[in-house]
């Protein structure tokens, strides 16, 4: 799961947390063992995800900030089963606590963040 808590500005986030991307069933075989999962995760990001390497459920979309820092933050939960993990209705004020709970995910297995803010025009010379 990954998700904006900024959204849509970081001095006043009404709009978080905001889905950017959510996917499932990701499976650690014999050979993918041997790859990190933060490398997995990151490479499969740009719509390349296929049966080997997870199911999305909620396309990923590009990190936009329009005022700020946004923090952005992946959240990895372990499954218990292959359950359906429906996509929720909306990606707005999502919320990836109540989401684990309601799907039994529990306490997530890994997490990171990034920071990033929108780029200035350059200037004309």
């Amino acid at each position: 799961i990954m998700t904006d808590p900024d959204a849509p500005s970081p001095s006043d986030p009404t709009g978080r947390e905001y889905l950017h991307w959510y996917a499932l069933h990701f499976y650690a075989t014999s050979y993918l063992s041997r790859i990190p999962m933060k490398i997995m995760i990151v490479t499969d990001i740009p719509g390349t995800t296929s049966n080997s390497f997870g199911q999305e459920m909620v396309g990923y979309e590009n990190p936009r900030p329009m005022i700020g820092v946004h923090r952005y933050v992946f959240t990895l939960f372990e499954q218990s089963g292959r359950g359906r993990g429906d996509p929720p209705p909306s990606r707005h004020h999502f919320n990836t606590r109540e989401f684990a709970e309601g799907n039994g995910l529990g306490l997530p297995v890994a997490a990171l963040y990034f920071n990033a803010r929108r780029e200035t025009a350059a200037r004309g010379r």
